[in-house]
């Protein structure tokens, strides 16, 4: 399929209330079917909310999912869409941040956990040990976790590994809009990709966070945009876009690989006169 319709859907996230969340999940994931979208990406923890609280009370394991997510499971059943969520989870003995995937005929599996911690999240987390990426109506979609996209390699592996587009489910506290939309926007052109960004909205526990969720053509260019509140972004996505903007824009095909040694140049130069003083000493004069 030449041409998908994907969404960036965003929405409160009640601290450790996982059944309310999930039924969020689920009325967004109908919102997004009914616009025509078969790709939905929803924010950071948006499972259990993302703060301290929640990340440090019981968590759910992988095994407990399809109950748990059942109607997510059913709305992207029901629309056949793919919803990509994250959730925190307990693999017995260790906590990741996760991305969890609910494919259209609403099985659910866990490909991804966050490889990047920040903040707190590095007192509950452990860091996951390899990248991933999912198909969807032969899309190739690369996974990443908000602080991932920080990181230019991260997505950029996913692009030599044959993704098309890279998925980012997020949350930014209040001053990081201006990191958030440039994180974004330069994944996408460093890569000529697609970039679908999620990002959580609202108070949670203790946290406020600002969304900003939205998504980026290959170029960097946002085609669509959720400020604040509850809403989604839409937009369709086009391969041949990507294939134009590789073209135009090469900069994957023509990355080195190795940049040869580094040399450090000329230390600076000082200029100096020496004059002398009345009483025999001499003044130094010098510009840096």
């Amino acid at each position: 399929m030449t041409t998908l319709r994907a969404a960036a859907g965003q929405a409160v996230a009640v601290a450790g209330d996982i059944a309310a969340n999930v039924v969020i999940a689920a009325e967004l994931a109908s919102e997004a079917g009914e616009r025509g979208a078969r790709l939905l990406v929803l924010p950071e923890a948006f499972v259990t909310g993302y703060c301290r609280a929640a990340f440090a009370g019981p968590l759910p394991t992988e095994s407990a999912l399809p109950p748990l997510l059942e109607p997510l499971s059913a709305a992207a059943s029901d629309h056949a869409l793919t919803v990509v969520v994250s959730s925190p989870l307990d693999r017995g003995g260790r906590r990741t941040l996760s991305t969890v995937v609910v494919a259209a005929d609403g099985s659910v599996t866990v490909p991804y956990d966050k490889q990047h911690l920040s903040g707190y999240e590095k007192d509950h987390f452990v860091a996951g040990d390899h990248g991933a990426s999912i198909l969807v109506d032969g899309w190739e979609f690369g996974l990443g976790i908000c602080y991932d996209a920080s990181f230019p390699e991260h997505a950029r592996d996913a692009a030599l590994h044959g993704a098309h587009g890279y998925l980012v489910s997020a949350a930014f506290f209040p001053g990081g809009a201006a990191r958030r939309d440039l994180y974004a926007a330069a994944r996408a052109l460093d890569n000529g990709m697609y970039v679908v960004f999620s990002g959580l909205v609202g108070p949670c526990g203790d946290e406020e966070l600002i969304g900003g969720s939205a998504i980026y053509d290959p170029e960097g260019v946002a085609l669509d945009r959720v400020a604040d509140g509850r809403g989604l972004a839409v937009a369709e996505l086009d391969l041949t876009a990507v294939r134009r903007t590789r073209e135009r824009h090469p900069m994957l095909r023509e990355r080195r690989v190795d940049l040869g040694p580094r040399t450090l140049g000329p230390p600076e130069r000082r200029s100096q006169s020496t004059t002398a003083s009345a009483g025999g000493a001499s003044t130094v004069t010098g510009s840096s």
